[in-house]
């Protein structure tokens, strides 16, 4: 923990780690280099089939032909696009496009006709690498009807035919110098509150973040990292994937995310690290309680991405007796910018998301004024440093918006800062609920619900209301076995909550709608109440 006496919501950077001139060809040359027979990459398929096992040395070979290959059909510089789930081949392709200078350009695989093409056009993208169908999406067939319309797109390649992902690779061809600063990956933000902008990732922010992520971790080097969160997300292709690649770990990329088949691999591989979202956590919590597995290989489990309940954090410390931790960031940043240790108290891991990773400024600023907020008081969260992407693609104006002129990232996310630097989420600036006047934040109201036993999970919202402006909305999911009864939560929420605070409606959910990332769209869960697709108790 960083000793810190602040006066002010702003922790300057921290200098216990050092900002490398890393490149994604950089690391993985050294990597080779250091550990050539040591397992670097596996595949699971949908059904948690294990498959090949790719060496450093092979995974490194196997880019640079890759890298050539793509060389001989595009120039760096280019875009080239990535529409498929967890695969080996997406992470060539990722290790490939950095060799070659191309921007590589992610796409959620669960995408229709309509997403796809909006991405493909707005990114520019003169290359599509897919696989033909995954989960009943018809992706080959998406993509041979949408890039008709676009004259830019020179190539559709399934990956799983490597004869033409390789073609070109005996061409005479120059890999390019790559820099630091070079763009690495166009990612379009979630959207939870809109639709995606492309945020411009460069090589120093994922290498140099990823590292840092893993250095708190404690990760060992060998260790066997699962990982399951989407490769089209940061999480997937740059916290969890650079990480371990900067620790010469075995990854193990899962095609689905099945908590039964996750299991399995944990109890076979000897898995040593987890990353996900609650929603994922609970799964694997429910199924290791139904059909208990050997999980002693686990010593460190991590969540983002949304708000994690206190219990969820007893519940892994419990089911997996191992660590745990809090990242907090966006995609923006690299993505992350505070994260907790496993040495910080209960209270810390439950109820903050820790302190700045090394490197990097963090503030809370008035949104309006864009001044900074004493300890404690609520605003918005910001952050300063090599992480900061270089800017959203083609939308100068959006980057404007969002890096104002003194490099200060606005994350949209309210919150405190404490005298040591610990930062607490308690919402998002356009979430926040004005009701009478007065404001109020989901996290607060949502970390309460959380903490009754009937609730699994929870969604906050704001909905119109005539008299006050806006009034409460809960939505919620039944814990296991659990009957909601909503005169028993409201005396729940009365005991801890005051009355302004405590939800006006009471709305059962079997499932949510979520980004490709796993955060639940509250916007959709708002309007589709508002549409009347919802029945409150």
């Amino acid at each position: 923990m960083y000793d810190l006496s602040l006066s002010e919501a702003y922790c300057p950077a921290q200098t216990d780690a050092t900002v490398q001139d890393t490149t994604l060809v950089t690391l993985l040359r050294d990597a080779a280099a250091r550990a050539p027979d040591a397992p670097a990459l596996q595949g699971a398929d949908e059904e948690g089939v294990l498959g090949r096992v790719w060496t450093y040395r092979d995974l490194c070979e196997d880019a640079e032909r890759l890298a050539r290959a793509l060389l001989s059909r595009f120039k760096p510089g280019e875009r080239v696009a990535v529409w498929s789930p967890n695969t080996p081949e997406w992470l060539l392709l990722e290790y490939a496009a950095g060799f070659a200078g191309l921007t590589l350009v992610t796409v959620n695989p669960a995408y229709q006709a309509r997403e796809l093409e909006y991405v493909l056009t707005q990114s520019e993208a003169a290359g599509l690498f897919l696989i033909r169908t995954y989960r009943g999406n018809p992706m080959w067939d998406i993509a041979q009807s949408v890039v008709q319309d676009l004259p830019g797109l020179r190539e559709v390649v399934d990956l799983d035919d490597h004869a033409s992902l390789f073609a070109g690779e005996d061409q005479p061809v120059t890999l390019p110098d790559v820099k630091p600063d070079d763009p690495a990956q166009i990612q379009y933000t979630s959207g939870t509150t809109g639709f995606p902008k492309g945020a411009m990732l460069h090589h120093r922010g994922i290498t140099n973040n990823a590292r840092m992520i893993f250095d708190r971790y404690k990760v060992s080097r060998g260790d066997v990292v699962l990982n399951f969160m989407p490769m089209f997300h940061t999480s997937g292709c740059a916290i969890i994937a650079l990480g371990a690649l900067q620790y010469q770990c075995k990854m193990i990329v899962a095609k689905l995310f099945s908590p039964p088949h996750m299991l399995d691999i944990v109890q076979s591989e000897k898995a040593t690290t987890i990353l996900g979202v609650p929603t994922m956590l609970i799964g694997l919590i429910e199924e290791q309680k139904a059909s208990p597995r050997n999980v002693s290989s686990v010593f460190m489990v991590c969540s983002g991405g949304s708000l994690v309940p206190p219990e969820l954090v007893r519940a892994v410390r419990s089911t997996f007796d191992c660590g745990f931790q809090t990242i907090y960031g966006q995609t923006e940043a690299s993505p992350v910018i505070t994260q907790t240790r496993d040495t910080d108290s209960l209270e810390d891991l439950c109820s903050t998301v820790g302190q700045p990773l090394p490197c990097i400024e963090v503030s809370i600023r008035h949104p309006q004024e864009n001044t900074l907020c004493a300890i404690d008081e609520i605003g918005e969260i910001c952050s300063r440093g090599f992480n900061t992407m270089l800017g959203y693609n083609n939308n100068p104006e959006a980057t404007a918006a969002t890096v104002d002129p003194d490099g200060w990232l606005h994350t949209g996310d309210l919150g405190t800062m404490d005298t040591r630097g610990y930062v607490r989420v308690t919402g998002r600036v356009k979430e926040m609920i004005i009701r009478g006047g007065e404001n109020l934040f989901p996290a607060e109201i949502e970390t309460v619900l959380l903490e009754h036993p009937d609730i699994s999970e929870t969604a906050v919202v704001g909905v119109p209301d005539p008299k006050w402006g806006e009034i409460v909305a809960c939505f919620m999911r039944p814990a296991q076995g659990a009957t909601l009864d909503k005169d028993v939560l409201l005396k729940h929420c009365r005991a801890h909550l005051s009355p302004q605070k405590t939800p006006a409606l009471w709305i059962e959910v079997a499932e949510w709608p979520l980004t490709g990332s796993g955060k639940i769209r509250k916007f959709v869960l708002r309007d589709d109440l508002g549409a009347g697709k919802f029945t409150p108790l």
